[in-house]
């Protein structure tokens, strides 16, 4: 039986081909080892893998009885739901620590990287394993989509140099015209259910027992977004009664202007203030140079709710 590689519920980029080069890896090494998915791909996502030549890893939720890798999360919120009834044998992760605890010894890579791709590659290096082509392509492509191509403070020397080398492995010139045709295809928003915009890069996070969901979307021109705001809070405003959540923010990145608008549905009215420092005004707050949802968002959100 397989052992399985599996990201977080939303998967992103990141979360799904880290699952694809972590398992070749595992694979190689010598333990039969299979890529899976916790639910459906972006448009973003999609546009890697079809780049690339891979097929989507396979929809799995159920992991009772199974041994897995967790990759791109260590939360357990985040992970599927009947994690506890699995054998976890590693996480690797360039997230916050979360709450997934064990009852063995597991191989755990966790670093303050941009990108779960960037340690996968340190890990192919440990090993010695060569990179194929087609993986190093994508790996490549996940890290400029988590970096969002260099700019995220997120990122580190390590995710450039990584690039640098996975793009001479894939025999790509300009990684960063890639990174902007990637960011094209994120941007195209029009006609895709509301909803699906909200859960496209959304996660929860328990911040000391209140439930908050943050999703995120990146486009190089936030102007796309002037008709669909009344109806994006709206949505998330369901999201949070459905799933009683206390707080649901929505991140409206630019990248090319390097800021966000926030859309705000929380229990408390001062919470972007308490947290960030501006008060929103109409569910909506716009700040400067916050790219990160990981950096800059949960951390500060987090201790306020303390």
């Amino acid at each position: 039986m397989p052992n399985y590689v599996v990201g977080h519920k939303t998967p992103d980029s990141d979360s799904i081909v880290s699952a694809i080069a972590l398992s070749y890896l595992k694979t190689t090494l010598g333990e039969e080892t299979v890529p899976a998915r916790l639910g459906e791909l972006s448009p973003e996502t999609m546009f890697i893998l079809d780049k690339f030549g891979f097929e989507q890893p396979e929809l799995k939720t159920s992991y009772a009885g199974e041994s897995l890798y967790i990759v791109d999360h260590s939360d357990r919120v985040q992970g599927p739901d009947d994690i506890d009834d699995a054998t976890i044998l590693g996480i690797i992760d360039h997230h916050k620590l979360g709450d997934i605890t064990t009852s063995t010894p597991l191989e755990i890579w966790v670093r303050p990287v941009g990108c779960t791709n960037t340690i996968i590659k340190m890990m192919y290096d440990f090993y010695d394993v060569e990179i194929p082509k087609d993986i190093a392509g994508a790996m490549l492509c996940a890290i400029l989509s988590d970096t969002v191509i260099f700019k995220s403070p997120t990122c580190t020397t390590a995710d450039i140099k990584c690039v640098e080398a996975l793009a001479e492995i894939a025999g790509i010139e300009d990684p960063k015209a890639l990174g902007m045709e990637m960011f094209k295809v994120k941007s195209a928003v029009e006609d895709t259910p509301i909803r699906d915009l909200v859960l496209r890069d959304f996660k929860d996070f328990n911040m000391h027992g209140k439930l908050v969901g943050i999703g995120q979307l990146e486009v190089i021109d936030l102007s796309i977004f002037d008709t669909m705001k009344d109806e994006l809070i709206a949505d998330i405003a369901q999201l949070k009664t459905e799933g009683n959540r206390h707080s649901v923010i929505l991140l409206l990145t630019d990248i090319m202007k390097e800021g966000s608008e926030l859309l705000v549905v929380s229990d408390n009215d001062n919470l972007t203030e308490k947290a960030y420092g501006k008060a929103t005004v109409n569910n909506r707050v716009w700040i400067d140079g916050v790219l990160s949802r990981k950096k800059q968002v949960v951390p500060p959100l987090q201790d306020s709710l303390a």
